[in-house]
């Protein structure tokens, strides 16, 4: 079973946590993390965007001039693409950008992503995470304390005011809870604090 290191808010190792086999020691799978990556990116977009062909811009009914004899192309309206107002060639239209994963590809992805983390070092397990007031520089001093440089994903059991107040105002630090964590949000993270908690809810959500 793997283990890792247990810390608190000083960032003293204070003993050592295992962590569930399932989650944190399963194989490593590329493509189910790629596809579930790209969907979530695919799906956060709107599809609302929409511009007209020339059949839909308005007028350029009336030839522009005679067929024959000025020397120029031959044309008709001038709604074609290559005059000004004319429409577009290929407009796009909208559409559902959604891309459907299966339920045992998105928890092969969730494993995956968790055990690479842990396997580059990247998981923090705090025992508790405690702030006597929703202060910005009691946040900053804990991760000061840890050394954090990069992007950093705080992982907390439930929402928390005066943990999510402190946090607001940190720009490489983002907040997330147990019921919202998902493969993207876990690669794009520097490195992951979890409080013991926040552990033991991924494992009974996710194992």
């Amino acid at each position: 079973m793997p283990k890792t290191a247990l810390y608190n808010m000083e960032g003293a190792a204070i003993g050592e946590v295992e962590l569930s086999e399932e989650l944190f020691a399963a194989p490593i799978n590329t493509a189910a993390m790629h596809l579930v990556v790209r969907s979530i990116l695919a799906n956060k977009r709107q599809g609302t965007q929409s511009a007209l062909t020339r059949g839909e811009v308005r007028g350029g009914g009336r030839k522009i001039y005679r067929q024959k004899g000025t020397g120029n192309a031959r044309h008709h309206g001038n709604r074609a693409p290559q005059f000004k107002h004319g429409g577009v060639v290929f407009a796009p239209k909208p559409r559902d950008y959604v891309i459907n994963v299966p339920k045992k590809v998105r928890r092969l992805a969730f494993k995956s992503a968790l055990t690479s983390k842990l396997n580059a070092g990247e998981i923090i397990v705090v025992d508790s995470i405690q702030l006597k007031e929703a202060k910005t520089k009691l946040m900053a001093g804990m991760l000061k304390n840890f050394e954090l440089k990069n992007t950093t994903m705080l992982v907390l059991p439930g929402r928390d005011e005066t943990i999510i107040r402190a946090a607001g105002n940190i720009d490489k630090l983002e907040t997330s809870y147990v019921n919202t964590l998902n493969v993207y949000d876990i690669l794009k993270a520097g490195k992951i604090i979890l409080t013991q908690d926040a552990l033991k809810g991924v494992e009974e959500v996710y194992a």
